[in-house]
């Protein structure tokens, strides 16, 4: 019976750990982020981010939905301005497995040695989605969010589930819960 309920458990492990998103988020302490209620795109900045029109759209469409949610609308006269930033790393594991003749303990031969090199190689792509809340009067950075995840191909669908999980993990962070003295 123990075993049966270990099971699941351990699957949504592997599961949670294979889609997992690591946030982290800086702001300036002396803002009173309860002011903030208006919020439109710095487009000079957004322009210069170098990812695809369909990636960019996503990356927007799924910051609106999360601004929304939290009670924040468009504005053309914003007391937000919201940038993004994106960079990728390309990860490569080489995976190497080496059997053949050789001594090892004891003497003689092993039949289990003759296996011959096996090498695997596989590729992944690390992608890193910062969103920056810039104050539209001053003109100052007042908070940033940064998601770390790992990105895939696998269709248009795939891909609008994983900005939507960035983009929600990382404004979960906004607004910050300042500490109180």
């Amino acid at each position: 019976m123990k075993k049966l309920l270990i099971l699941p458990i351990l699957l949504l492990l592997i599961l949670t750990s294979c889609s997992s998103i690591t946030v982290h988020a800086d702001y300036d302490k002396s803002v009173d982020f309860t002011k903030y209620k208006t919020y439109a795109y710095f487009k000079a900045g957004i322009d210069k981010v170098e990812i695809s029109d369909l990636d960019k759209r996503r990356i927007l469409r799924a910051i609106d939905e999360q601004m929304a949610a939290k009670g924040f609308t468009k504005s053309d006269n914003p007391d937000l301005l919201i940038n993004i930033f994106t960079k990728a790393r390309e990860e490569v594991n080489v995976n190497q497995f080496s059997a053949g003749w050789g001594y090892g303990w004891g003497y003689g031969w092993n039949p289990y040695l003759m296996m011959g090199n096996q090498t695997s190689v596989s590729t992944s792509t690390q992608g890193t989605l910062y969103i920056d809340f810039i104050d539209a009067n001053k003109k100052e950075m007042i908070w940033q969010g940064e998601g770390i995840g790992y990105l895939t191909n696998q269709g248009a669908d795939k891909k609008d589930q994983i900005v939507a999980d960035f983009v929600s993990k990382i404004l979960a962070q906004y607004p910050p819960t300042i500490a109180k003295k």
